[in-house]
């Protein structure tokens, strides 16, 4: 039975999910600073066509 309830002990996370969870994170912000990107530069185009 200790060996069972061992397997399901949360003991702290290694290096591997610590790995993971920035992989993660450094996806979601690429592509927000890549979709934030695209659209200030459809914005600032615009307004630069507006201004001419």
């Amino acid at each position: 039975m200790q060996h069972i309830c061992r397997l399901w002990s949360d003991e702290g996370q290694d290096i591997a999910e610590y790995a993971v969870m920035l992989a993660v994170i450094l996806v979601i912000v690429v592509g927000t600073v890549r979709l934030i990107g695209t659209n200030a530069n459809n914005v600032f185009s615009s307004v630069a066509s507006s201004i001419q």
